[in-house]
């Protein structure tokens, strides 16, 4: 068999649309479209474009968006100070700080300091806390959430199916394996120091890739008819793109896979948006 390409590009197409749609609903509601900021500090080059393109794709939507850049030399203080501000602009609903921060920043301190209600990247210890805790009314981490999203559109229910999830962080892989969880799967975490890795992922029916090693997990590992997520984002030698997945080898097994890049990738800034919004909706009542 011949694994399905799970289109991340497209798919946040899709999600995008949905969110101009309901951009257009709030501004017919309420007068005002909803905001989104980002505080970027220093000169980071990887987080420059990141941003970039955060900002352009908010502003295709229809999204009042907004960066604050701040100087490399800043301190903690005057970073907080920036969040300060932002969170009590009332026309701003949702508000990330880009990481990372320079060294001299407490960056714990910063990504606390955001108003919960705020906090697009779901982050807070408010919004994982009510994920913990079983409760829809947080805010959900963008890339996690935007797999579940890839997983539904690939036809993919994990209710009662086995999940591994590889990584252990928390922007990806405890945030997954709750969605996946919530989602009632059975949920293996894995990580760097998981014995037998291979047994683990040769039961999984779904794989959620993101340890961040260049095609860690072989295809000859994957089980038939499984579904792949591969978070990974790896730069050989070569130069070439490549995920925590062994593609070529996993695609003759898997009933779906997302590639890399165009998988996961287009999907978090997708349900940043869709956060945005969210947001919005939740500060008007």
């Amino acid at each position: 068999m011949t694994a399905k390409l799970i289109d991340g590009r497209a798919i946040a197409a899709k999600v995008r649309g949905e969110v101009a749609e309901k951009v257009r609903a709030f501004q017919s509601a309420h007068g005002r479209v909803p905001g989104l900021a980002v505080i970027r500090v220093g000169q980071d080059p990887a987080s420059e474009v990141y941003v970039r393109g955060k900002i352009k794709a908010s502003a295709e939507v229809g999204l009042l968006s907004e960066e604050v850049h701040l100087p490399e030399t800043s301190t903690t203080e005057q970073v907080l100070a920036a969040v300060d501000l932002v969170n009590r602009d009332p026309r701003i609903d949702g508000l990330l700080v880009q990481l990372p921060l320079p060294k001299q920043i407490d960056e714990q301190l910063v990504l606390d300091s955001i108003a919960p209600e705020k906090d697009v990247d779901g982050f807070h210890l408010m919004n994982a806390g009510k994920l913990l805790s079983g409760r829809r009314d947080g805010v959900r981490a963008c890339t996690p959430f935007g797999i579940m999203r890839l997983l539904q559109e690939a036809g993919c229910d994990p209710a009662g199916k086995r999940a591994v999830v590889i990584g252990r962080s928390n922007i990806v892989g405890k945030p997954m394996a709750l969605l996946l969880l919530e989602a009632n799967a059975t949920v293996t975490i894995c990580h760097s120091r998981t014995q037998a890795l291979e047994e683990e992922v040769a039961r999984a029916e779904i794989v959620v890739a993101a340890i961040g090693r260049a095609e860690l997990v072989k295809g000859a590992w994957i089980r038939e008819g499984a579904y792949v997520i591969d978070v990974g984002m790896n730069r050989l030698p070569t130069g070439k793109l490549v995920g925590d997945v062994e593609f070529g080898a996993a695609s003759l097994r898997a009933a779906a896979i997302t590639p890399v890049p165009g998988g996961v990738g287009p999907m978090t800034i997708a349900m940043l948006l869709s956060n945005t919004v969210q947001a919005a909706q939740r500060r008007m009542g």
